[in-house]
């Protein structure tokens, strides 16, 4: 074969494939495939039990009417807000908000003021104050991830998750039978490794630079979660539920240690369906073996559709679905169902949340 006959076949060959569009030059980040898969759908309306939404963040006070609107037309009976911050008080807000809307539909937890933490006698200050907002209506204690993460000192320094200025708060909490959420670490890709093509969380990240931990001055993730895990350890009288599956949701058996290490703690499920739903088998086996001790959150404002995609992955043996509308994109990966019995599903929507709350009006189909 002639060079001039090559060059034909060659330049007909980068012609086909420009036209079809397999030149090689796309994007990942542009990739949007389409499955072909012939599968099962189902679309729960309304979950089989009424949901207890145990994290959420309600921050546009504005939309109340609207989270509520949303909350009834997905069957969600109360929805609790974890941003009733102590600076300046505005846990006050938000508490005169939930209740001009509904004394029963919302509950607020009390997130303390760690901008305080160099003043003297910090954790007794915030842990009166605490005391106080209970009895104006506080339900519980939020932790954000700040704490271990960004919250600095004033010499600079990173405040660890087990500081023991913060000792009486925890105290009070377990005093006055009130859970704590506490959010502690990232996922692992956000720490584990650097940023490149063997980052499975790659296009979150580059989406969000500021949340790669990987090379910077905070403790690496192991240290978080045991700074964390001392502090349980420490006030076996406080029940804490540790976000996220206990942000290991990657690590379902290590999560069922604690479990068994720690009978004061407790794990919520939000904004980790795209990790337990990689691992339908394991995390099937794992929520039933701690039924009792697992709570449903969405860590999303109020929205059927996002709460209808929770009721999916809890209740049906679907397969392959996206989870991003139940929260937001995090891994290029789809779920499976788990197919929870009902007996689970009740304990996991409402009555292990109802328990933590020591409420006293049961839920009503």
């Amino acid at each position: 074969m002639n060079k001039t006959k090559i060059r034909l076949i060659t330049f007909l060959i980068m012609v086909t494939c420009s036209l079809y569009g397999q030149n090689g030059d796309l994007r990942l980040l542009d990739w949007k495939p389409k499955s072909r898969l012939v599968v099962k759908e189902t679309h729960i309306v309304r979950p089989k039990y009424p949901v207890i939404d145990i994290h959420n963040h309600l921050r546009d006070l504005s939309k109340i009417n609207q989270y509520m609107e949303e909350m009834d037309k997905a069957g969600v009976w109360i929805c609790i807000g974890l941003d009733g911050s102590s600076e300046k008080e505005a846990y006050k807000e938000h508490l005169e908000v939930y209740n001009s809307v509904s004394k029963d539909r919302f509950y607020l937890f009390f997130a303390p003021d760690f901008s305080k933490i160099d003043e003297p006698d910090f954790g007794e200050k915030e842990a009166r104050k605490l005391e106080q907002a209970v009895k104006m209506g506080i339900r519980g204690l939020q932790i954000y991830k700040a704490l271990g993460l960004t919250i600095r000192d004033r010499n600079g320094k990173l405040v660890a998750i087990d500081d023991p200025r913060i000792d009486p708060i925890w105290a009070k909490c377990g005093e006055l039978g009130i859970p704590v959420m506490i959010h502690s670490s990232d996922p692992k890709a956000f720490h584990d490794g650097p940023l490149d093509e063997y980052n499975e969380r790659y296009e979150e990240l580059t989406q969000n630079p500021t949340w790669a931990y990987y090379g910077t001055d905070v403790a690496p993730k192991e240290e978080l979660l045991n700074q964390r895990n001392r502090v349980i350890e420490r006030h076996p009288n406080t029940i804490f539920i540790a976000a996220h599956i206990a942000n290991l949701s990657e690590d379902l058996g290590r999560v069922a240690m604690w479990l068994d290490t720690y009978p004061n703690l407790y794990v919520d499920i939000d904004a980790r369906l795209n990790e337990l739903g990689r691992q339908p088998y394991s995390a099937r086996r794992f929520f039933i073996q701690y039924q009792d001790r697992i709570l449903f959150g969405s860590d999303t404002a109020p929205n059927a559709e996002a709460y209808r995609v929770h009721y999916r992955f809890l209740e049906t043996d679907d397969e392959y679905f996206d989870p991003a509308p139940g929260h937001k994109f995090q891994g290029r990966w789809m779920i499976y169902g788990l197919y929870l019995p009902d007996d689970v599903l009740e304990k996991i929507y409402n009555k292990n949340a109802f328990k933590l709350l020591n409420m006293n009006k049961k839920p009503s189909n």
